[in-house]
């Protein structure tokens, strides 16, 4: 049996915005109220997925969800047509308009975490949304990612949605971002590593001082039972509290991983010698750690960069890429480290540079764009095709981003009502062009 990991990335919405809306987010909270260009970010978005696709890696995408949420709104109190809830929300709560007008869901690293058909004990595909309780403006996406995605992945002899999981304190789960599958091939049973900020239930654990950890250890034993991942396969590690109040909001802005290789800072977890050794244990086949020194990248200079926050995917020569933002050349020490990796390590051989600079102002890197879904042939056939990618999807997306989106929005622009019609016109037509039917509720 042959499987795939395809990258599933959330596409920009026409609402791209900067409203410094995340807390322990430093490249967020350092561009509040920064005008922003939502059609870039689009195309920028657009044109990672198409770098993917001509490498070869499988890759398909997920659709913006409508915003402004004119239903979040109403529900709290906001009354009178669409166009007059957005304005009163504007004129009486600003921050509130804002955060109900985040494209956050283009970040979709955070929509879920999936374990694949090889390590579940049933042998089906298990998806669980993230309940993504820290942040208001994420919470709300919760209920439209369920629909969605259990749309694409309908099949129900193949695909279990689990329920997100309940949105209280002890169980703050942020998905696939504080998640990793190690395995030697994608179709044969992998090690599977929750990544935790803090103890919900313990008293005395150690956490962060100055930024809010958002995943609870909690949480992730609570997936990996649902998923039914057997113990001797499954790993916990905590964050280094030090590296959260750096703004290493989840793991996967200190670390990233694919098949037998797994790249990380030294100070990405608490005792990260521990971790490796825990990993090496639970895996029947040849582990390669790719532990970076504070030495050769400082801490700073890895969040700054988004080093860690990049996609490390597998080519047909059996190497790997790893695909890097541009921020990453600006950074001398961190460009110096990876010329120096792709010419000494036996995996990673190829290192892909590309721009998403809009996403990264708000604090999103490559990885955050992405959800990655391990499929084998056969569930992939299974599975709603229109949305996956191809150079003739590709055209159909930029077309439709140079036609509907703005190339210049402010945060005063939130209130403006045309700006809810021309979104919703634009995700009626791109419910055509994904055959996604009757997706979003205005349109029912």
């Amino acid at each position: 049996m042959s499987a795939h990991e395809v990258n599933f990335d959330g596409m920009v919405g026409p609402t791209h915005n900067y409203g410094g809306l995340a807390r322990g987010n430093l490249a967020s909270q350092r561009n509040v109220h920064a005008p922003s260009n939502p059609r870039a970010a689009a195309k920028q978005g657009l044109r990672k997925m198409k770098l993917l696709h001509d490498l070869g890696v499988p890759q398909a995408v997920l659709p913006p969800q409508d915003r402004p949420a004119v239903d979040v709104l109403r529900a709290l109190g906001f009354e009178g047509t669409d166009h007059e809830v957005v304005r009163r929300a504007g004129k009486e709560s600003p921050a509130l308009l804002s955060a109900c007008a985040s494209a956050s869901s283009m970040w979709a690293a955070n929509a879920a975490t999936i374990c694949p058909s090889a390590d579940s004990r049933d042998g089906k595909v298990h998806l669980t949304p993230a309940n993504l309780r820290s942040h208001f403006h994420r919470q709300i996406e919760v209920p439209a990612t369920s629909r969605l995605l259990r749309r694409i992945f309908a099949d129900p002899e193949t695909f279990v949605h689990h329920a997100p999981l309940p949105p209280a304190e002890p169980f703050g789960d942020e998905g696939a971002a504080n998640h990793s599958r190690l395995c030697l091939e994608y179709a044969e049973p992998g090690t599977q590593l929750f990544v935790y900020g803090r103890h919900a239930l313990r008293s005395g654990a150690p956490g962060p001082s100055r930024h809010p950890a958002r995943q609870t250890l909690e949480a992730s034993q609570a997936v990996a039972r649902l998923h039914g991942v057997s113990n001797t396969r499954l790993a916990f590690a905590q964050q280094q509290p030090a590296a959260i109040d750096a703004g290493v909001f989840h793991s996967d802005v200190i670390a990233v991983g694919n098949k037998n290789v797994f790249f990380f800072h030294e100070d990405a977890f608490i005792d990260s010698g521990r971790v490796g050794e825990e990993l090496r244990s639970k895996s029947d086949f040849d582990l390669h750690l790719i532990e970076v020194a504070s030495k050769d990248v400082p801490i700073e200079d890895a969040v700054a960069s988004y080093l860690f926050n990049s996609q490390l995917v597998s080519l047909s020569s059996g190497q790997m890429a790893l695909i890097v933002p541009a921020e990453c050349q600006d950074s001398a020490r961190v460009w110096s480290y990876l010329q120096a990796l792709q010419e000494s390590d036996p995996f990673i051989r190829r290192v892909e540079v590309i721009d998403v600079r809009q996403s990264m102002e708000n604090g999103g890197g490559p990885a955050c764009l992405r959800l990655r879904v391990v499929l084998a042939t056969e569930e992939l056939e299974r599975i709603h095709g229109p949305v996956l990618f191809d150079e003739d999807l590709f055209g159909k997306l930029d077309d439709w981003v140079g036609r509907h989106y703005r190339d210049r929005l402010e945060e005063s622009d939130l209130v403006d009502p045309s700006l809810l019609d021309e979104s919703r016109a634009a995700l009626d037509e791109l419910t055509g062009i994904l055959a996604l039917g009757a997706l979003y509720d205005f349109q029912h």
